[in-house]
């Protein structure tokens, strides 16, 4: 189907589809992940001018997160149909689970949906509508989380997930957002504006509205250089994928479930490292730190001097790690007594102090504490349905006095093993251990590195468990502004 570019961004945006165009088989379907938002809504317009409205497919995730999400639904099939194009759209459940941020369980579900979408029509070519900003506030992003090159190297051009039938590809992503809102202006489109990207409580959010903007102004060329480091990272990642490579061929046992426990330690730490992050994604496990990694690295060489592999214990991601009879290997579910995580959570920042903001960033813990008011009286009313968040600290019950904020220095500190606090009510009740508490919640040891707020001497809350009510002295009062703590994880990025 042939196209005449009528502005510069028509043809920036044309070209780069028909340059995703030409790498597949001819007549190939193609899967355009719509969202009805500007990005790809500029995609899928340009892939019927391009492609014809026969070869694609335009798929909707319903997340029901927001109370607009019905009419999203039919703004998205009537831009379809309006273009011939074939639409499908799947309701999703997103979890709720504790420990798990929306934002992340929202991502995954809409991934499946997509790929469910795409294996159901044979589609093998999923396009996303991802661009330049998004790519540089994710380079940003994983910067200020200390990510390694593998988070660097951000957002893939094209890659093929695990258990996905269809590659996801990106077309647009060398193009601006600005570029592509000339596109949409251009040719009239209509799009929908999510409100919840206005909320700079989520990090990206607040890169986009605060930081880039400033950067646009004394680096107009960050995005391009922000870009580069992706591809250097992406460079160097493949050149360690290739080592570790090398060094699973010489360490791999039962094919590839396990390492040999002597071969694996006859590397050096960092090369070591890279093979159990590398023999790690192998085996489909979720990426560890590299806190996590060094103290398991530490035990393998401690166990392997002693030798008594027996006694090693390290849980993550719902396995635990054992060494056994000259073997190194992950063992499904975690063991009956999860190691405590305070051992890994010891870091340089043992404690920062709140200066009285209502949104508290705290990078280090990878998210943020956010000070929500709360009417006098609203109890769980006063929550608002934009502020759907999974862990104990979103009920009405965790809102606390203003004033209490104010008694004493509040603080963030690392775990250090042995905190104590009370979840009930009682004045009576007994205080419980926090790794009794996670345990009993069901809350995975590797969810329990997180920043415990303190009031002067005394814990005050703990994310994931909320409020310890033996710091709450003075009877409530309803009448009295109250504070609901919230702790929100950063967004992470697929």
């Amino acid at each position: 189907m042939t196209t005449t570019a009528e502005t510069p961004a028509d043809h920036l945006v044309i070209e780069a589809v028909g340059l995703a165009l030409s790498a597949l088989a001819p007549g190939a379907r193609i899967a355009v992940a719509f969202s009805g938002g500007v990005d790809s809504s500029v995609l899928l317009d340009a892939a019927v001018r391009v492609a014809g409205a026969s070869r694609c497919v335009a798929l909707h995730v319903h997340h029901g997160l927001s109370p607009h999400a019905d009419a999203w639904l039919t703004h998205c099939q009537a831009f379809a149909q309006e273009r011939g194009v074939e639409f499908d759209a799947r309701r999703v459940e997103v979890s709720r689970d504790t420990g798990v941020s929306v934002e992340a369980a929202a991502r995954d579900a809409r991934y499946r949906a997509l790929d469910a979408m795409c294996a159901a029509r044979g589609v093998r070519t999923l396009w996303l509508a991802q661009h330049a900003d998004d790519q540089a506030e994710t380079v940003l992003l994983q910067l200020l989380r200390g990510a390694g090159l593998a988070g660097l190297a951000a957002m893939a051009p094209e890659f093929l997930a695990a258990g996905a039938c269809a590659a996801r590809v990106r077309p647009l992503l060398h193009l601006l957002r600005a570029q592509l809102e000339q596109y949409a202006s251009a040719r009239a489109l209509h799009w929908i504006d999510d409100e919840s990207n206005a909320d700079i409580r989520y990090a990206r959010n607040a890169l986009r509205h605060e930081v880039t903007p400033a950067l646009v102004v004394h680096f107009p060329g960050f995005r391009d250089a922000l870009a580069r480091t992706a591809a250097h990272a992406a460079s160097a990642q493949r050149l360690l994928d290739a080592l570790a490579r090398i060094d699973m061929d010489a360490a791999s046992q039962d094919e590839g479930r396990a390492l040999s426990h002597d071969a694996l330690l006859a590397l050096d730490d960092d090369r070591a490292l890279n093979l159990m992050r590398y023999w790690m994604r192998t085996l489909g496990l979720v990426a560890a730190s590299s806190a996590r990694l060094t103290d398991a690295l530490r035990q393998l060489r401690e166990v392997g001097a002693a030798g008594d592999g027996h006694r090693l214990r390290i849980d993550h991601a719902g396995h635990a790690l054992r060494s056994y009879r000259g073997l190194v290997y992950w063992e499904a579910g975690d063991s009956s007594e999860p190691a405590d995580e305070t051992a890994l959570a010891a870091r340089e920042m043992s404690e920062l102090a709140w200066q009285g903001e209502s949104i508290w960033r705290l990078p280090q813990w990878r998210g943020t504490f956010v000070f929500a008011v709360v009417a006098p009286g609203a109890g769980d009313a006063g929550k608002a349905a934009s502020d759907v968040n999974a862990d104990a600290s979103a009920s009405g019950r965790d809102a606390i006095p203003a004033s209490v904020l104010h008694r004493a220095l509040l603080s963030a500190r690392s775990r250090s093993g042995g905190e104590r606090m009370r979840t009930g009510d009682a004045p009576g009740a007994p205080t419980r251990t926090l790794k009794n508490l996670f345990q009993e919640r069901g809350i995975p040891a590797w969810k329990r590195d997180v920043p415990l707020l303190y009031l002067g001497d005394e814990l005050l809350f703990v994310p994931l468990l909320g409020v310890n009510r033996a710091a709450l002295h003075e009877p409530a009062d309803t009448t009295a502004q109250r504070i609901r703590i919230i702790w929100r994880e950063d967004l992470l990025i697929a």
